[in-house]
């Protein structure tokens, strides 16, 4: 069921511990509202996907993923025949001397069903989430097919004819901008930016996510982290790294940031040797101690 205003939807995320500005809560009450698309554009790893992971919880319904990448077809994205099952067909026909009729090979039982075409079809009963993945990787010719879907809630199989969905599906759709997509598919949507938190909301997504985490070291990691976004690196670490860096560190009984531990541990934060040359050392020295007296950094603590 719909959460029936703002405020009940900012609720229910907050209760699977997901921290949303309201632009973002406003953005996705509209999409389930007005049953368009919502299209997430931002960097990799500030919470994108999981919004499609906790709508479907909040909406008690299932969550269909179509990860995208370059070369995606039809075959991968919708359906394809089971051309081993028809051929058994076939040969069982052959063999058997009593067999008047050609067999239907062109049937539902034997289509395999991919994600857009699963989407459709659960959507007569339920509709579950559709989570389109980073269709930035996608090629141009697929998102050409995406707008069809997208606006008529339907897939055509030949051999089949026409399949609606009863029931929209809830479609999420992610970017990481490494290409621009044509206008027409942001128009079908509700359309949102997810920037990197500011220091507040960040430190509130990590209390949430990572709560075995010393208050010291939480303050501290993401002051770190914070700092290090202002350094001109090849890949800025997102909240996911941030996540996966407090729980590290938890991990090694740390309750506050060691210049030593921060230089042995970077890897988890940063993902090209490059960054990582740049930041260790001396950078990583001042980082860690301007994180340890982040309250002089204008931090404002309200979240706290």
């Amino acid at each position: 069921m719909i959460p029936s205003s703002i405020q009940t939807l900012e609720q229910e995320l907050g209760a699977r511990q997901y921290v949303a500005d309201h632009g973002l809560v406003t953005a996705i009450f509209l999409a389930l509202k007005l049953n368009k698309p919502l299209f997430l554009e931002g960097e990799a790893g500030v919470g994108k996907t999981e919004i499609a992971k906790v709508l479907a919880d909040i909406l008690q319904t299932d969550l269909i993923r179509l990860q995208c990448y370059e070369g995606l077809d039809i075959n991968h994205a919708v359906y394809e025949w089971n051309y081993a099952r028809q051929l058994l067909e076939l040969r069982a026909h052959d063999a058997d001397a009593a067999a008047h009729t050609h067999p239907n090979i062109f049937s539902p039982e034997f289509l395999i069903k991919r994600p857009l075409l699963q989407a459709i079809e659960q959507a007569r009963d339920r509709a579950p989430v559709l989570l389109i993945d980073e269709v930035d990787r996608s090629d141009t010719e697929f998102e050409a097919y995406l707008l069809e879907l997208l606006s008529d809630w339907q897939i055509t199989i030949p051999e089949l004819g026409t399949l609606k969905a009863t029931h929209p599906p809830v479609v999420v759709i992610t970017s990481n901008r490494t290409r621009e997509l044509h206008d027409a598919l942001k128009r079908r949507c509700i359309y949102y930016w997810i920037d990197y938190p500011n220091f507040d909301k960040e430190l509130a997504i990590v209390r949430a996510k990572v709560p075995e985490a010393s208050e010291r070291l939480t303050e501290q990691v993401v002051a770190f982290i914070q700092e290090l976004r202002a350094r001109d690196l090849y890949k800025m670490p997102g909240v996911a790294e941030t996540l996966d860096w407090a729980s590290a560190l938890t991990a090694l009984d740390q309750t506050a940031l060691d210049e030593r531990v921060v230089n042995e541990t970077l890897g988890v934060i940063l993902k090209y040797q490059d960054d990582v040359e740049q930041v260790r050392g001396g950078v990583a020295s001042e980082l860690t101690a301007r994180a340890k007296n982040y309250q002089e950094l204008g931090y404002d603590r309200a979240a706290r």
